[in-house]
């Protein structure tokens, strides 16, 4: 029976973390006592097994929980679900990590685009990615194509819309794309990207991926907690030609730890670029986490593509140095709020941004050894 090695940090006395596993090896699987369950094969095949337990001192414990990957019917909501459906709801339990057997990696496949395909569509190789986002809420399409034809002028590869762009009254989805389509690539040149933000339910998503596709555009933006991972999933998979940025918003259960969430879920079920809240913006991921979620996004994972870190939340142009030295070239820079504080001079903000990626990634690449 093929089970999935689930991990998770649990809080407890060495005297009942023994049946503190248990009580979620059998809450993430059949939820009712055992005793009333007369089906052998339900015993032996569905039910939970702790395979492991470890002291890792004050009071915490690392434990590994073996889930029959038959329970999940290899779909991302109930893969999730009976990950840390219930056991969620307790505040000592940290969903930590698990390791997938391979038909769930081949169930789910992974980004179909990864860094290599994110760094194709804009002819870099060379250096980190960048990227801009579409603000303020409230502005009209005509408005936000006038940024987006800036953003181009000055040459970031990525343009996004803000995850709050959706289809209102004052900038609808079906007005809004075609204007910054065609902005983007009067202004681009034909290389740089723009990615609208996908939002509704499943039937709305689809409509608003043909109108993308019947502008040429070939990336797009979800959040997909907020859509939903099996409706994530669906436009994964129903789009290989679409490359998926993933957005953060609702990922803020902190009983998930980020490197796990960003770095395999998200990835596993398509995500070809992790968005994710880098330390000293707005957000309050220390370094450590932000340095573990990049390196969990583009680690090797036998068939999944390597995803691109997409660190963002406040960061500003004098911070390019330093995050190129954090997390190398591999990496896809997000500046939005503070290029777009310069105003009527934002394509010579949005071209200084590109050339200090530039030059930073060049120097990066002069001090290897």
């Amino acid at each position: 029976m093929s089970r999935i090695n689930a991990h998770y940090r649990v809080r407890s006395t060495a005297e009942a973390i023994a049946a503190r596993a248990k009580g979620i090896a059998v809450e993430q699987s059949v939820e009712m006592p055992l005793e009333a369950i007369d089906n052998a094969r339900i015993l032996s095949d569905i039910v939970g097994r702790v395979d492991d337990i470890t002291d890792l001192g004050d009071g915490l414990f690392d434990v590994h929980i073996g889930l029959a990957v038959e329970t999940t019917g290899l779909e991302a909501g109930q893969l999730l679900n009976m990950l840390f459906g219930n056991t969620s709801i307790h505040d000592d339990v940290v969903l930590w990590d698990a390791e997938f057997p391979d038909e769930v990696l081949a169930a789910f496949g992974g980004p179909r685009h990864g860094i290599a395909g994110l760094r194709a569509r804009v002819s870099v190789d060379d250096r980190a990615l960048t990227c801009s986002a579409l603000k303020p809420q409230g502005l009209p399409s005509a408005d936000l194509a006038e940024l987006s034809g800036a953003f181009a002028a000055g040459g970031v590869d990525y343009i996004k819309d803000d995850h709050g762009l959706a289809d209102q009254a004052y900038c609808r989805f079906a007005e809004r794309v075609p204007a910054c389509a065609q902005a983007v690539r009067r202004e681009g040149g034909g290389r740089t990207r723009y990615a609208p933000s996908l939002s509704g339910h499943l039937g709305q998503l689809r409509d608003q991926v043909q109108i993308a596709r019947n502008e040429g555009l070939d990336t797009l933006l979800i959040a997909p907690m907020v859509v939903g991972l099996a409706t994530f999933h669906a436009i994964v998979a129903e789009s290989p030609d679409m490359a998926l940025m993933v957005h953060p918003a609702m990922t803020g259960n902190a009983r998930i730890t980020p490197p796990f969430l960003f770095g395999r879920l998200l990835r596993l079920m398509g995500g070809d670029a992790a968005i994710f809240t880098n330390y000293g913006g707005r957000f309050a991921f220390n370094p450590e986490t932000c340095r573990d979620l990049a390196a969990a996004a583009l680690a090797p994972w036998r068939s999944i593509k390597a995803a691109v870190p997409v660190p963002a939340g406040g960061m500003t142009l004098d911070r390019v140095p330093e995050m190129i030295e954090f997390y190398g070239t591999d990496v896809m820079l997000l500046i939005g709020g503070d290029l777009l504080r310069a105003g009527k001079n934002l394509t010579a903000a949005t071209a200084t941004f590109v050339e200090a990626v530039a030059q930073r990634s060049r120097e990066s690449a002069d001090t290897k050894p």
